[in-house]
C-alpha cells in the first residue's frame, strides 16, 4: 500500500521542544486548535526521526520547527511523503523567552496561522542576454569591462575622460559620452547620451575620440555605473539590472562585477501589485483627482496614462506604498493579497483567544530586518513578550487601513510596525497610515499609543518599545468575519466590524484632509442639478435618479478624490473628510432634488426649474438674441427641444441679424495712431 492510498484525511502536528530548551504544553495546544493528533518531540531532527513515518498516514502535516526545515523535509521525502508540509517557528518567537511559561496561547496561534494554505503568488519574467554597459571615468572602467568581457557583451562608456591610456587589445567598443537620460529595467534599459564619440583606433599615448554628437540613443540589458556620481535612476538600489558602486571602494566594485556575471538568462520576479484600471480615480476630462500612488512611488514605476495610471511591474520594487494609499482598491498588494493577510490575522488572533490569551499585541515585520532582531532577542536576550504575536509580511510599507482595522476588529489591543532606522523603502506611506489611524483610535476608546511605527535596528530597543505598549484588555468580544470581495469592500467591512466591537462607538469621526473617506457638501442655492459631477465621479458615489432631477450620494463609496468639486460649473461642491459608520452599507441619500420643469408650450417635463430660470436670468436683456426686438425669443428657453425647434422654424431667425461687431484692430491701426506718425 503506497503513502497516497494510506491517507485518512486526519491532521498530524509535531511539536518539538528542541532538546527540552522550552516546554510547550502540547495537550493545551492540541485542544485549542482541534489539531487532531499531536506528537510531542524533543529532537525530531535527530534521535526521534522515526516518528516522521506517521506522517505517511494523514492528509495534513504541520511541524513546529523552522530551523531544521531543510533536513526534516529531506527525511520526509526519503520516506516517500509526497504532499505539502507546513513548518512554523514557535521556539524563537515564543518558547525562548523570559515569559515562555505564559506563551502557550501564542504557540497555539502561530501554529493555527501556519496551517493556512499558502497564497498563490503571481510573477513577471525578465530576460537578459548579457548586453552590458560599463559607465565610468577612467582606466578602472576599462579594466572592469575586460574582466566581464568573457561572460557579457560589453561596451565601455567614459564620462569626461582625461589622460586615459588606450588598452592594448580592443575586445569591446570603447566610447566617451554623458548619459543624459536612463530608463528601464533588467533586459530593457534605454539611454540617451550626449557628447558621444567612439575612441579612435589610432589612439597612442592617451585615448582620442571622433567628433562628438548629442542625443545618441542606445539599449542594453544592464548598466554597471562606476562613475561615483549620483545615481542615474531613482531608488537605484531597487532597480533590477542597475548596478552601482563607488570606484574608490574595491570591495564594492568586486561585488558589483560578481553580481553582473549572474544577470544573464530569464528571471521570475514577483508581481507585487495587481491593478484594476476601472477603479482608478486619477483624473477625468483632463482634471486631476487622486495622485496618492504617484506621490508615493519611489521607483517611478507609476506614471499617468490618461484618466488612469499605469504600473510597470518590471520596475516596481514591491514597497506597496501605492496599495497602502489607494482609496479605491485599484492598486492592491499581491504578496499576499489583502484578503489573505486579513484571514491570517483572523486565524492568528482567534487561535490566541481560544487558547486563553489576553491583550494581544501584533508586531508586523519583514524577513530581512525583523526576523534577525527577533532571533537575536531569543538567543541573547529575554525574547518576545508572551502577548506579542509576530506577523511576517513582505514589506511593512504594504500595510493599509484594511489590515489595521481588521486586526483591531479581531481583538488586537495594539499594533507595532517595525522598520529599519535607515529604511530600504520610503516610509511616507506608513506615516500617512499613522496619521489616518491617529484620530480613529481615541474615538473608538483606544489609547493614542496603541498604534506605533517603530524604526529600530537594536533588539533591546525593540523589546523596550514592545513592553511599553498599552496592555488594556477589552471586554467586547472579537469579530469573526471572513474577508471576501474587493479591497475597498473588505476595508469598509473591517471598519464597521471594528466599530461594532470597539470600547467606544461614536457615530462618526472627523478625519484629516486627504483621508479616503468622507462626504460632500452641496450648496443648494448654487447647484442646478446639471449632474456633471456624476459623470466625473470614478467610484459611483454620486449618481442620478433616472425618474426625476435628483443628485444622490453613497458615502461609503466616496474616496475623496476631489474630481467632483472642480468639475462642478457652479462651484457648489466642497469635500468633508470623515468616517461615518452609519453610512457603511447604507443606501444612497438625496443631496438635492427638484420637480422637473414643464415645457411652457406642451407641458413635457424636460429640465429643472432652477436651471431654466437661471438661464433666463442670465440672458434676458444681456444678449442681442434675447433683447430689444428679439425679447420675445426668451420664452424659447422655457420650451422643450421639440417645441423650441418648431417655434424657431415657424418664426424664422436671421443668425446674422445681430448688431455689427467691432472692427478688428490691426498693427497698421496702431501705427497710424502713434503721435510721431501723425506729425510726419
Amino acid at each position: 500500500m503506497d503513502a497516497r492510498s494510506a491517507k485518512d484525511g486526519s491532521e498530524l502536528l509535531f511539536v518539538c521542544s528542541c532538546e527540552d530548551s522550552f516546554a510547550p504544553d502540547t495537550a493545551s495546544i492540541g485542544k485549542a486548535l482541534n489539531a487532531g493528533k499531536v506528537v510531542a518531540c524533543s529532537q525530531l531532527c535527530g534521535t526521534e526521526k522515526h516518528k516522521l513515518a506517521s506522517a505517511l498516514k494523514v492528509a495534513n502535516v504541520t511541524i513546529a520547527c523552522k530551523q531544521e526545515e531543510a533536513s526534516l523535509g529531506a527525511e520526509l521525502e526519503a520516506l516517500g511523503f509526497d504532499r505539502d508540509v507546513r513548518f512554523v517557528d514557535i521556539r524563537d518567537r515564543a518558547g525562548w523567552s523570559s515569559e515562555s511559561i505564559a506563551a502557550g496561547p501564542k504557540m497555539a496561534a502561530l501554529i493555527a496561522a501556519a496551517r493556512l494554505p499558502p497564497p498563490a503568488l503571481p510573477f513577471v519574467t525578465l530576460g537578459s542576454e548579457g548586453v552590458a554597459l560599463v559607465y565610468g571615468r577612467d582606466a578602472g572602467a576599462i579594466e572592469a569591462g575586460q574582466r566581464l568581457a568573457d561572460t557579457l557583451d560589453i561596451t565601455v562608456l567614459l564620462k569626461e575622460p582625461r589622460d586615459v591610456a588606450p588598452p592594448p587589445r580592443r575586445d569591446f567598443p570603447l566610447a566617451r559620452g554623458r548619459i543624459r537620460e536612463a530608463k528601464g529595467y533588467l533586459g530593457a534599459f534605454e539611454l540617451v547620451v550626449d557628447d558621444f564619440a567612439l575612441a579612435a583606433p589610432s589612439s597612442r599615448g592617451n585615448l582620442r575620440f571622433d567628433a562628438m554628437k548629442n542625443g545618441a540613443r542606445s539599449r542594453c540589458d544592464l548598466i554597471i555605473d562606476l562613475t561615483g556620481d549620483p545615481p542615474l535612476i531613482s531608488a537605484d538600489s531597487l532597480r533590477d539590472g542597475y548596478l552601482r558602486a563607488d570606484p574608490g571602494n574595491p570591495l564594492a566594485v568586486e561585488g558589483v562585477l560578481a553580481k553582473a556575471r549572474d544577470l544573464v538568462g530569464t528571471f521570475d520576479k514577483p508581481k507585487y501589485i495587481t491593478f484594476d484600471s476601472d477603479l482608478c480615480a486619477h483624473s477625468r476630462s483632463k482634471i486631476t483627482g487622486c495622485t496618492r500612488c504617484l506621490d508615493l512611488c519611489p521607483t517611478g514605476a507609476i506614471t499617468p496614462a490618461g484618466d488612469k495610471v499605469s504600473i510597470d511591474p518590471a520596475i516596481c520594487a514591491g514597497c506597496g506604498s501605492c496599495a497602502s494609499a489607494c482609496p479605491t482598491g485599484a492598486a492592491a498588494y499581491a504578496l499576499p493579497s489583502t484578503n489573505d493577510l486579513m484571514n491570517h490575522l483572523r486565524v492568528l488572533l482567534r487561535g490566541y483567544g481560544a487558547a486563553g490569551g489576553e491583550a494581544p499585541l501584533l508586531l508586523f515585520h519583514d524577513a530581512g530586518h525583523g526576523l534577525p532582531l527577533i532571533d537575536a532577542l531569543a538567543r541573547f536576550g529575554d525574547g518576545l513578550p508572551a502577548r506579542v504575536l509576530p506577523v511576517e509580511i513582505n514589506e511593512t510599507t504594504q500595510l493599509s487601513l484594511a489590515e489595521i482595522a481588521a486586526a483591531y476588529a479581531y481583538g488586537a489591543t495594539g499594533i507595532v510596525i517595525l522598520a529599519r532606522e535607515k529604511p530600504k523603502h520610503d516610509l511616507a506611506a506608513l506615516h500617512r497610515l499613522a496619521a489616518l489611524v491617529a484620530p480613529i483610535l481615541p474615538a473608538l476608546g483606544y489609547e493614542d499609543e496603541a498604534f506605533r511605527v517603530l524604526q529600530a535596528d537594536d533588539p533591546d530597543a525593540l523589546l523596550t518599545a514592545l513592553r511599553g505598549m498599552p496592555r488594556e484588555a477589552f471586554a467586547s468580544p472579537a469579530a469573526s468575519f471572513a474577508p471576501a470581495g474587493g479591497k475597498r469592500q473588505v476595508m469598509m467591512l473591517a471598519l464597521r466590524e471594528w466599530h461594532a466591537h470597539a470600547p467606544e462607538k461614536p457615530a462618526r469621526i472627523t478625519l484629516p484632509q486627504g483621508a479616503p473617506f468622507g462626504t460632500i457638501n452641496v450648496d443648494q442655492a448654487a447647484c442646478t442639478l446639471c449632474l456633471s459631477c456624476v459623470s466625473a465621479c470614478p467610484s459611483a458615489a454620486l449618481s442620478a435618479n433616472p425618474d426625476q432631477p435628483e443628485l444622490r450620494f453613497q458615502e461609503d463609496l466616496c474616496v475623496q478624490c476631489g474630481l467632483c468639486a472642480p468639475t462642478c460649473p457652479e462651484k457648489a461642491i466642497t469635500l468633508a473628510p470623515r468616517l461615518d459608520f452609519a453610512a457603511i452599507g447604507a443606501p444612497p441619500v438625496s443631496l438635492k432634488q427638484e420637480e422637473p420643469y414643464p415645457c411652457d408650450k406642451c407641458g413635457k417635463l424636460f429640465g429643472t426649474r432652477s436651471t431654466i430660470e437661471k438661464i433666463k436670468g442670465k440672458l434676458a436683456g444681456q444678449h442681442w438674441m434675447f433683447s430689444g426686438p428679439n425679447a420675445d425669443r426668451l420664452k424659447l428657453i422655457g420650451y422643450c427641444e421639440e417645441c423650441r425647434i418648431e417655434t424657431a422654424s415657424v418664426q424664422g431667425f436671421d443668425p446674422y441679424g445681430g448688431p455689427e461687431r467691432p472692427r478688428v484692430v490691426t498693427t497698421d491701426d496702431y501705427f497710424r495712431a502713434r503721435p510721431e506718425d501723425k506729425d510726419s
